[in-house]
C-alpha cells in the first residue's frame, strides 16, 4: 500500500511490530515466516527463538502502510506450516501467529499504529484466519483472558457464543487457532532465572506477588512462573514489562530478588535503552539488544520517545 496522497513516503510514520509464532524448535519454519514478513515489505530487526516456550518472536519495522500488509504474509505462514494439535511447549498460547502487537515507539505515532492495527486484523481475517482484539483496541481485554485455557477453549467460548472474532471467520480451526491483534507502547519482555535449588512453586510464587495486583504488586508487570527442562529444570519468571519507565527493569530484578536469588535474565526481542537505566552491572542479560541500536543499524529512525 502506497503512502497516503498527502503525505510523503519521509513523513510517513515508522512503526514497529513483535509477532510471536507458536514454534521455537524448528529454525527453518521460524526463519521461513521470518522471511515471509521481509518478502512483503518489512524490514526483520531481530528474531530470537525459545525452546522451552516453543516460542518464537520476530522484531519488524516498516512505514504505515507496509506494515499490515507484511503482518498479513506472516500469519499465513505460520498457520500454513505450524500445527497446533502437536504439543507447543510451556508458554500460553492460542494461534500459529499467536499475539500480533503494532507498536508505536512515541505517542505522535499511536494513531498511526491504531490504524495499522486495524488494517492488520482486517487482512488476516480477508486472508482466512480468525481474530480477535485486545488492549486498547478491544476495551482494555486482555490477551491473559483470550489465551486463559488454551486453543482449545477459545474454540469452546467461541462456538458458545460468549467470544465472538473481530475480524475473519467465526469457526477457528485447532491447527492453526486465532491471532491477537493490538496497537501499543514499546513492552519489554524480561525473563529472570533463579539460582538453584529454587523450584517451579517458588518461580509461580513470586510472579503471583510481583506481578499487578498481586501482594507486591509492580503496575505494568505480567509474570508467570515457569521450569526450564531444555535448561535443566532452571526456575523461571517471565515477564512482561508495559511501562519500562514506570518500572525500570532494575526495580523489576530487585523485587525479584527479595525473594530468590536471580542468576541471569533474558531479554526476549528489543527494549529501549531506557529501560536497562541502573541495571545491575554484574547480571548477565543473554540476548541484550537495544531497539535504538538495532534501528539505526537498519538505517532507519532511532529516536523512540517517552
Amino acid at each position: 500500500m502506497a503512502p497516503t496522497a498527502d503525505r510523503t513516503p519521509a513523513e510517513t510514520p515508522l512503526l514497529m511490530a513483535v509477532p510471536n509464532v507458536s514454534e521455537g524448535r524448528d529454525s527453518a519454519v521460524v526463519r521461513a515466516v521470518g522471511e515471509s514478513y521481509v518478502s512483503a515489505g518489512a524490514r526483520l530487526l531481530a528474531t530470537h527463538e525459545d525452546r522451552d516456550h516453543h516460542r518464537a518472536v520476530h522484531t519488524l519495522a516498516a512505514p504505515q502502510g507496509q506494515l499490515a500488509a507484511a503482518l498479513a504474509a506472516g500469519a499465513v505462514a505460520a498457520a500454513e506450516m505450524i500445527d497446533l494439535q502437536a504439543a507447543r511447549g510451556i508458554h500460553p498460547h492460542v494461534g500459529a501467529l499467536d499475539v500480533c502487537p503494532v507498536v508505536h515507539l512515541d505517542e505522535t505515532r499511536a494513531g498511526a499504529a491504531i490504524a495499522e492495527a486495524l488494517l492488520t486484523a482486517q487482512l488476516i481475517g480477508e486472508a482466512g484466519l480468525p481474530v480477535l482484539l485486545y488492549g486498547e483496541l478491544a476495551g482494555g481485554r486482555t490477551r491473559a483472558s483470550l489465551r486463559r485455557g488454551g486453543t482449545a477453549e477459545l474454540i469452546r467460548r467461541v462456538n458458545d457464543g460468549e467470544l465472538k472474532p473481530d475480524f475473519g471467520p467465526r469457526v477457528i480451526s485447532p491447527s492453526s487457532g486465532a491471532v491477537l491483534v493490538a496497537a501499543r507502547p514499546p513492552l519489554v519482555a524480561f525473563n529472570l532465572e533463579l539460582r538453584a535449588p529454587a523450584t517451579l512453586d517458588d518461580a509461580r510464587r513470586i510472579a503471583a506477588l510481583i506481578r499487578e495486583g498481586g501482594d507486591e504488586g509492580l503496575p505494568g508487570v505480567r509474570a508467570i512462573g515457569l521450569e526450564l527442562n531444555a535448561r535443566g529444570g532452571v526456575a523461571q519468571v517471565s515477564c512482561n514489562v508495559e511501562d519500562h519507565r514506570g518500572v525500570p527493569l532494575a526495580a523489576l530484578v530487585a523485587a525479584v530478588a527479595r525473594h530468590a536469588p536471580v542468576d541471569r535474565c533474558e531479554l526476549i526481542g528489543l527494549a529501549p535503552r531506557a529501560a536497562f537505566d541502573g541495571f545491575p552491572a554484574d547480571l548477565p542479560v543473554d540476548g541484550l539488544a537495544i531497539t535504538e541500536d538495532a534501528l539505526a543499524a537498519a538505517g532507519l529512525p532511532s529516536v523512540v520517545g517517552d
